[in-house]
C-alpha cells in the first residue's frame, strides 16, 4: 500500500466505527455474509457467504496462495481429504486430548467453557489446570462464580470434558460402520503426505506445504460473528526443516506473515505480536507467537506461528509403523525434520480485513457516507459502471464498457436509483472506482471516473479505463 493510500486510511477527517453490530449489518445488507439456515430460524453460528462475500474470500486466498506458495521455490500446495483414517487422530491426540471443560448454568441452562467462566469471574490462570483442578475450584468458590447469562451465582453442573471434533459414521451397514471425523485441523493432512511429496516432488530440505481447507470445531462456545464458528476455512503451512535451524525459520515466518499482512492494507496499529509464556505452550511446541488483531471487541489472534518440533511426523511414525524419515542425500544422513506452523483462520482474516476497512465519514450529518476501504486488490468489485441514464442510449454504452472489462475484472453494473445512491451502493461494498456514462460520452468518448477514498472525479477516454485500473491497483 502506498503511503498516499495509508494516509487515506488515518486520516482524521475519517471515524472508524467500532461496533461489531454494525459490521454484521453491513454484511448483511450488501450480501458479504448471511445468517445460516435463515428462513428456518438459523442454525447457531452458521453464516452463508454471499455474492461479494465469496469475491473477498477468493481474493484473499489468491493472495495467501501467491505470496506463500507461487512466489516461493521452496513451498508446494496441497488439498488433502477432510476425513482421514481414524487413527490420525489418535496419532495426533485429538482423540485422547483435544477436549475443553464444559460446564452449564443450572438456572438459566445456559453453556460456558469452565476455562473462561473462571478466569473472567475469580482471575486465576487456567492454562495447566486438568479436570479435577476445575471441579474442586467450582465446589470451593461455587458462591463466587457468577453466570454471565442470568446473574445467579452456585448453581452449576458438574464440569466435563467435551472433545471438540464432530463424529460421524462411514458405511453402509450399522454392524459395519467405521467411525470418522471431520477433521478439526488441515494439518495432519500435510503430515501424513509428507513422504509422498518428497518422493514424487524432488523437494529438499528446507521445504513448505501449503494447504487451504475447511476445518470443523465443536466449540461450546461460537460467537463474535464470524470470529470463532464450528465450520471454518484455514489457510496453513507446514514448513520442514533440519533440527536446529528451527529457531531461524520461525522468526522468518513471523516476520513473513506480518509482513503480508500489512501489503493487503491492514494498518501496522491495529497488529501485534504476543509471545506465548512457558504455561501457555502446547504439548508438541517449543516457541508459539500469535499476530493478534484489535478487532471491534479487543484483541484476538488472528495467525499463530508455532515451532511444533518433530512431534507430529514422530507420532506418525509410530503409530503407521511407516519410516518417515527424510534422506538428506547432500548431508549423508537421515532424520526427522522439525516443523514450524504458520496457521491462519480465513473467516477470522476476513472479519479483520472487513473491520479494518469500515470508515463512516461525516457520521450524524445529511453526508454521512459509510465505506470499506478495501485495498483494491482484495476488493469483491474493482469498478462499478453507470449509465447517468437508461435513455438516449447511455446504458447501451455502459454495456459495452462493462462488457470490455469483465473480461479482466469483476465489474458491476447498476442503473438503478440516482448516482448518489449509486455511488454509495458501491462505497459499502469497497468498491475503488464507479464510471459514469453520461452526455458527454456521447460527444467525445470520455466517461468520469470517481475514487472510492477522496470523492475525486476525472474524466478520462473510455479506451483507456482498461490500463486506468491497472495502473491504479498496482499503485496501491
Amino acid at each position: 500500500m502506498s503511503e498516499k493510500q495509508k494516509n487515506k486510511k488515518t486520516d482524521k477527517t475519517v471515524s472508524r466505527e467500532d461496533s461489531l453490530k454494525e459490521i454484521t449489518a453491513l454484511c448483511k445488507r450488501r450480501g458479504f455474509v448471511y445468517p445460516g439456515s435463515e428462513i428456518y430460524g438459523g442454525l447457531s453460528n452458521t453464516f452463508d457467504y454471499g455474492p461479494y462475500g465469496v469475491e473477498l474470500l477468493r481474493n484473499l486466498k489468491n493472495e495467501w496462495w501467491k505470496t506463500f506458495v507461487h512466489n516461493r521455490a521452496d513451498v508446494v500446495g496441497l488439498d488433502s481429504s477432510i476425513m482421514l483414517h481414524p487413527s490420525v487422530w489418535i496419532a495426533s491426540g485429538h482423540v485422547g486430548s483435544f477436549n475443553d471443560p464444559l460446564i452449564d448454568c443450572k438456572n438459566c441452562k445456559s453453556r460456558f467453557r469452565a476455562d473462561h467462566l473462571i478466569e473472567e469471574t475469580l482471575k486465576i490462570e487456567t492454562a495447566n489446570l486438568e479436570l479435577n483442578d476445575f471441579q474442586n475450584l467450582f465446589k470451593e468458590k461455587s458462591e463466587e462464580i457468577i453466570c454471565p447469562s442470568c446473574g445467579k451465582s452456585g448453581n452449576f453442573t458438574e464440569v466435563r470434558q467435551f472433545n471438540l471434533m464432530f463424529q460421524t459414521q462411514m458405511g453402509s451397514l450399522s454392524d459395519s460402520d467405521v467411525t470418522v471425523y471431520l477433521r478439526p485441523e488441515t494439518a495432519q493432512g500435510i503430515f501424513i503426505n509428507v513422504k509422498n511429496i518428497a518422493d514424487t516432488c524432488r523437494v529438499k530440505i528446507p521445504f513448505g506445504v501449503a494447504q487451504i481447507g475447511k476445518s470443523f470445531r465443536n466449540e461450546i462456545i461460537a460467537r463474535q460473528f464470524i470470529f470463532r464458528t464450528r465450520e471454518f476455512e484455514q489457510m496453513e503451512m507446514e514448513f520442514f526443516c533440519e533440527p536446529g535451524t528451527q529457531k531461524e525459520w520461525f522468526e522468518h515466518w513471523v516476520k513473513f506473515c506480518m509482513d503480508w499482512l500489512l501489503s493487503i492494507g491492514i494498518r501496522k496499529d491495529s497488529l501485534r505480536l504476543r509471545n506465548h509464556d512457558e504455561k501457555e505452550l502446547s504439548f508438541y511446541s517449543e516457541n508459539t507467537a500469535d499476530i493478534e488483531y484489535q478487532f471491534p471487541f479487543g484483541w484476538g489472534e488472528l495467525w499463530g506461528i508455532a515451532s511444533r518440533t518433530d512431534y507430529d511426523l514422530k507420532q506418525h511414525a509410530e503409530h503407521s509403523r511407516k519410516n518417515l524419515e527424510y534422506n538428506d542425500q547432500e548431508k549423508n544422513q537421515k532424520y526427522i525434520p522439525y516443523v514450524v506452523e504458520p496457521a491462519l483462520g480465513l473467516n477470522r482474516l476476513m472479519l479483520a480485513v472487513l473491520s479494518d476497512a469500515y470508515f463512516v465519514e461525516n457520521p450524524a450529518t445529511k453526508e454521512q457516507r459509510t465505506v470499506l476501504k478495501l485495498h483494491p486488490k482484495l476488493a469483491p468489485v474493482k469498478a462499478g459502471i453507470f449509465p447517468l441514464q437508461k435513455k438516449d442510449g447511455l446504458s447501451e454504452i455502459a454495456m459495452e464498457i462493462y462488457n470490455d472489462l469483465s473480461k479482466s475484472f469483476p465489474v458491476d453494473y447498476d442503473a438503478s436509483g440516482s448516482i448518489g445512491k449509486r455511488y454509495y451502493r458501491q462505497d459499502e461494498l469497497g468498491t475503488p472506482f464507479c464510471i459514469t456514462v453520461d452526455y458527454d460520452t456521447k460527444e467525445n468518448g470520455s466517461v468520469t471516473v470517481r475514487n472510492r477514498d477522496t470523492t475525486e472525479q476525472v474524466r478520462i477516454p473510455k479506451e483507456e479505463l482498461k490500463q486506468f485500473l491497472i495502473k491504479n491497483m498496482e499503485d496501491a
